[in-house]
C-alpha cells in the first residue's frame, strides 16, 4: 500500500543535511522527490563525505533514499528551461541557497510561480533572510553558537560553551521543514493556493529550545541567569561496571528512588522535601545519588530501579543500540540492499501509518541516475536528452578533474 504522500511531486534543489533530510522524510512517506544536482563538483556535497564504500558515502545514503536524481548544469543551454518544465508539474519546490542566489539564477519564488502558480515554495536558510548574518556561510556549529544551544549544553552561562555532539540544528531544521511542507500542502488542499514557506536553522533551534531551556527568559522584566536553574551534572551515572541514566521528577518517583537506593533518610532532608527544593538543590541531590550508584553493577541497579518504578535506562554505545531488545522488538533498525554500496543498515521511517505505511523503496541514487528517465517523462526527444545529458556529463568531468 502506498505512503500517505503518494501523488505529490517535490523538486529538491537542496544539498548537505537540512534540506535533503526533510525531503527524504517526505519521500519515505510516499512523495516523489526529484533531486536536482549540479554536476560541477560532483553534485550534493555529501557525496564526497568520508566513510565511503564503493564510492558512496554513508552521509549521502542516509539522507537521500527514495529519491530520483537528475544532473543539470543550470548554466548550460536549455537546462533551466528543462528544470522549469519539471517544476510546472510539481507540488513543492525546495531550495537552500544563500540569500539572493535563487533569484540570480532564475529560480526565485516569482520565477517558479510563473510556471506553477499554486506551488508550495520552500526556502531554507541558515540565519534567516534578513539581518547582518543573512548572507554569511552557515554550518551547524555556528547555529549552535548563535542560538544559545552551546551555552545550554554547558549547563550554565559561566561554564565553557559545549557543542552538542551531533548536528542537531541541521536535523531539527529538516524535521521542522518536513512538517511545514505537509501543513502548507494541507492548506493548499483547502484553499487552492500555494504559499512561500521560509525557515532558517536559527528559527528552528531557538523555537526548539524555548519549550524547555528558556524559561528564565520567559517573564519579561523578571529574567534571571540561566545557571541558577541548571545543573552542571548530567543525568548519567557511573555504576560499578557501566553507565546508566536515572531521572526522577515527581514526589512518587523521588520516594521510589530512596527505596531502590535504600536511603529512606533522604525523605527527611529539608533540601529535598518538594520538587522545587529538589531542583534548587539539584547538584547536591545528584552527587549523593552518584555516590550510591557506584557501589553496585548496572544490571543490578536497573533491576532494582525498575522494580520500584523509577525511570531508568542503560547508556548504550552505537554498536550496543543495534542489538538492544527494545530496538529489536520495535524493528527500528532495518537492513536493505543498495545496488552500489551493498548491504546497508538504516533506521526505518520513524512515524508509522496504519493504513499508508512509509517504506524504503529505493536507496540513494547515483548522480544523475534518472536524468534521461525524468527528461523523457517531460516529453524531451532522444536527441534533446542527449544534448542536455551531454552537458551534465561534461560538467561532471570538469568538476572531478
Amino acid at each position: 500500500m502506498p505512503g500517505p504522500l503518494q501523488g505529490y511531486r517535490i523538486v529538491d534543489l537542496t544539498s548537505m543535511i537540512s534540506g535533503p533530510s526533510a525531503t527524504m522524510l517526505l519521500a519515505d512517506q510516499g512523495a516523489e522527490v526529484i533531486k536536482v544536482e549540479n554536476p560541477k563538483g560532483g553534485g550534493d556535497h555529501t557525496r564526497a563525505a568520508a566513510n565511503r564504500r564503493a564510492g558512496v558515502s554513508a552521509s549521502f545514503l542516509n539522507n537521500n533514499r527514495n529519491k530520483r536524481s537528475i544532473a543539470l548544469d543550470l548554466k548550460a543551454p536549455g537546462a533551466l528551461q528543462a528544470l522549469m518544465r519539471i517544476v510546472a508539474s510539481a507540488d513543492v519546490f525546495v531550495q537552500n541557497f544563500r540569500s539572493g542566489v535563487a533569484e540570480r539564477i532564475g529560480l526565485g519564488e516569482s520565477d517558479v510561480r510563473a510556471v506553477a502558480p499554486d506551488i508550495v515554495y520552500v526556502s531554507i536558510s541558515g540565519f534567516g533572510e534578513h539581518g547582518p548574518f543573512a548572507a554569511k556561510p552557515v554550518y551547524d556549529p555556528l547555529v549552535q553558537a548563535l542560538s544559545g544551544l552551546a551555552t545550554v549544553q554547558a549547563g550554565s552561562d559561566d561554564a565553557p560553551p559545549r557543542l552538542v555532539r551531533t548536528i542537531l540544528p541541521d536535523k531539527l531544521t529538516g524535521i521542522t521543514a518536513a512538517q511545514a511542507i505537509t501543513a502548507a500542502l494541507l492548506a493548499r488542499a483547502r484553499s487552492g493556493q500555494g504559499q512561500h514557506v521560509q525557515l532558517s536553522m536559527l528559527d528552528a533551534v531557538i523555537a526548539f529550545l524555548w519549550g524547555s531551556d528558556m524559561g528564565s527568559q520567559t517573564f519579561v522584566g523578571d529574567e534571571f541567569p540561566q545557571q541558577e536553574g541548571a545543573s552542571f551534572i548530567d543525568l548519567i551515572y557511573a555504576t560499578a561496571d557501566a553507565y546508566i541514566s536515572v531521572a526522577v521528577q515527581t514526589d512518587r518517583e523521588w520516594t521510589a528512588l530512596t527505596r531502590a537506593l535504600e536511603r529512606p533518610e533522604w525523605l527527611q532532608d529539608v533540601r529535598f522535601k518538594t520538587p522545587a527544593l529538589r531542583q534548587q538543590n539539584i547538584n547536591e541531590r545528584l552527587q549523593m545519588t552518584q555516590e550510591v550508584l557506584k557501589t553496585r553493577s548496572a544490571a543490578e541497579w536497573l533491576e532494582r530501579l525498575t522494580a520500584e518504578g523509577v525511570p531508568c535506562a542503560p547508556v548504550l554505545t552505537r554498536t550496543q543500540v543495534l542489538r538492544h531488545p527494545q530496538v529489536l522488538a520495535n524493528g527500528i533498525v532495518v537492513e536493505t540492499e543498495h545496488p552500489t554500496a551493498g548491504r546497508l543498515r538504516q533506521a526505518r521511517p520513524a512515524a508509522r501509518f496504519s493504513g499508508t505505511p512509509a517504506t524504503i523503496r529505493s536507496g540513494a541514487p547515483a548522480l544523475g541516475a534518472h536524468t534521461r528517465e525524468i527528461l523523457a517523462e517531460q516529453g524531451y526527444s532522444a536527441a534533446e536528452i542527449d544534448a542536455l545529458a551531454g552537458h551534465a556529463t561534461a560538467a561532471a568531468g570538469e568538476g572531478n578533474a
